[in-house]
């Protein structure tokens, strides 16, 4: 299934990277591209869409301005140069908000927000959560509840999974973006683990997954404030 979406900016190089971006992830037509308010308007006069790339800053009618005129808009992500933009992008309950120049992988971690959003209903439960991964060309949807830990080795990444593992080009710091804090511990500059998946742990080493996997030294204090734990000392 590919969701429909629209582009909204009056910068045609910001058009270029976000049509980039989406081209690479694969799961979206684009519709229109639309160089402000009015052209937009007029796509939504008579067409629908699963989702707005909007630019904030644009001649004529600000894209926040424009998003409190809509009666049932679609799912929005603001992008804008100017960080001081954001409470407000909040306030209209937006899906997340890109700041210029957007990188992949920030931008994946948006679009994956997008995409469980519409994927749990109103009474779905919050393990049931996922996230998307581009691995050489096809996309894999990962559910987060599966992860046991993240492995890295130079470029590459392996997801260790319940289901089995994944591997993938991509950094490591990059894919942490994409999980909740709530819910992972970065370990060491290779690993990042399941915190409901350790099975014991001590001054420096966790027990997951079947494996003993190393704590660094940089960060250990952070491991065990995260785990509750505060009693190890190196």
């Amino acid at each position: 299934m590919k969701y429909s979406c629209i582009i909204v900016d009056d910068e045609p190089l910001a058009i270029e990277v976000i049509k980039t971006h989406i081209g690479n992830l694969g799961l979206f037509d684009i519709a229109a591209e639309c160089s402000n308010a009015n052209e937009a308007f007029q796509y939504l006069s008579s067409d629908r869409t699963d989702l707005m790339f909007l630019d904030i800053q644009m001649p004529g009618l600000k894209g926040t301005d424009f998003l409190k005129t809509l009666v049932n808009p679609p799912k929005v992500i603001l992008t804008t140069a100017f960080r001081d933009y954001a409470l407000d992008g909040y306030d209209l309950n937006v899906v997340d908000y890109l700041l210029k120049p957007i990188s992949y992988d920030r931008f994946l971690k948006a679009v994956n927000k997008f995409l469980n959003y519409e994927s749990r209903g109103p009474g779905e439960k919050e393990d049931s959560k996922y996230l998307y991964l581009n691995v050489n060309k096809k996309v894999h949807k990962i559910l987060i509840n599966d992860i046991v830990y993240v492995e890295s080795i130079k470029d590459y990444l392996t997801v260790h999974t319940s289901s089995g593992n994944i591997v993938a080009k991509h950094t490591i710091s990059a894919f942490e973006r994409l999980l909740p804090e709530k819910e992972f511990i970065r370990i060491h500059r290779s690993f990042i683990v399941s915190i409901g998946k350790i099975k014991g742990f001590n001054a420096h080493t966790i027990d997951i997954g079947g494996k003993e996997l190393p704590i660094g030294p940089n960060y250990h204090s952070q491991v065990f404030e995260k785990l509750k734990y505060p009693y190890f000392k190196i």
